[in-house]
């Protein structure tokens, strides 16, 4: 028997593809977000509203069995914004499923948390030690779930690495825009960092696992990012060679590189962020293996499986679509390249 399952962030690229699964699977689903769904499918709805409005989600939750909060601001916001919708924004939806008396909620954190980890692989105990003001609201976020889930709610975390599929754009779109117009990459010191990434198929698939799993095993943290991957030389050429035009990645000196991008950052003219910078330069992945041991997961992506479906994917896209960037606003939008953009020359 189906659940009635309610999603926020209904319009982005995780909750997006949650609300198709979810409904595809028979569960009646409703879907919560600022934005229209660019389509919703038979056995969902989709509700536009802020999640910090406690009356609109009084609304969207009565009757839900469970609860998935995917909503949240990208690093590119103003900081303010970044506070009120990430950590105020899930104080309104934890309060109004309280309320709603919805027996699961599970909150989409993520790796950020761990901020410049000291330990590789990092595991669930890590202190969370964040470093700007996106992972200081996804931790401060989490803070929130544990004063819930003290009260009883069910209430499980999960923390995914970077996801990548179908949909997603951002600074990827740089990657592919780049490799179909026959151009090198460049990346920072010699790009032999392992950096761990996640198919969006399997961060769906974990999901559902975690909505029915026994609530013991449930209510916990989980680490989730693939279980394969290579250095972000060999995932970013992958590409290249899929373009077909022999194009190859390129080193950068880091120091002088990350100085450059770093001042570019400040100035508003490229949308470098410095936390995503300084962890290009370290290997970072998470441990996994409570996800695998207690929940069953099995990772069927590699970074490369996820990322060359993204760039099929992006290559059926109309060139406008592709390729015209905005501010930053959403995952699923091309990100303005600004002064990287005529960098292309040099490549």
């Amino acid at each position: 028997m189906g659940l009635s399952v309610a999603v926020t962030g209904a319009a982005g690229m995780l909750g997006s593809h949650l609300v198709a699964r979810l409904a595809a699977d028979g569960h009646d689903v409703t879907g919560v977000d600022l934005r229209p769904a660019e389509h919703t499918p038979s056995g969902a709805r989709h509700l536009i509203a802020d999640i910090r409005d406690g009356a609109a989600l009084d609304r969207a939750f009565a009757g839900a069995d469970a609860l998935v909060h995917c909503a949240a601001a990208l690093p590119s916001y103003p900081v303010d914004q970044i506070r009120s919708i990430t950590v105020d924004g899930t104080r309104t939806v934890l309060t109004a499923a309280e309320r709603a008396r919805i027996p699961r909620v599970t909150h989409i954190s993520s790796t950020a948390v761990y901020g410049l980890p000291k330990r590789v692989p990092t595991p669930e105990e890590h202190p969370r030690e964040p470093v700007d003001p996106y992972s200081r609201a996804k931790a401060e976020a989490e803070e929130v779930c544990e004063e819930f889930r003290a009260r009883g709610m069910c209430l499980p975390v999960l923390r995914p690495k970077t996801f990548v599929g179908p949909g997603r754009m951002g600074l990827f779109s740089m990657l592919f825009e780049w490799a179909d117009e026959k151009r090198n990459f460049p990346v920072l010191g010699r790009g032999d960092v392992r950096i761990q990434m996640f198919g969006m198929a399997d961060l769906v698939d974990v999901v559902i696992r975690v909505l029915e799993a026994p609530p013991e095993t449930a209510n916990d943290v989980y680490n989730v990012g693939a279980a394969e991957f290579g250095t972000i030389r060999e995932d970013f050429q992958a590409v290249l060679d899929a373009a077909g035009h022999g194009k190859r990645v390129v080193s950068l000196p880091a120091g002088p590189a990350l100085a450059v991008l770093r001042g570019l950052e400040r100035s508003g003219l490229s949308p470098v962020y410095g936390r995503l910078l300084y962890k290009l330069l370290d290997d970072s992945y998470v441990d996994i293996s409570r996800a695998t041991e207690r929940l069953g997961f099995r990772p069927r992506q590699s970074n490369r499986d996820a990322v060359l479906r993204t760039y099929d994917w992006w290559r059926t896209l109309p060139p406008a679509r592709a390729t015209t960037g905005t501010g930053g606003r959403t995952s699923r939008d091309p990100w303005r390249q600004g002064a990287l953009g005529l960098a292309k020359v040099f490549f």
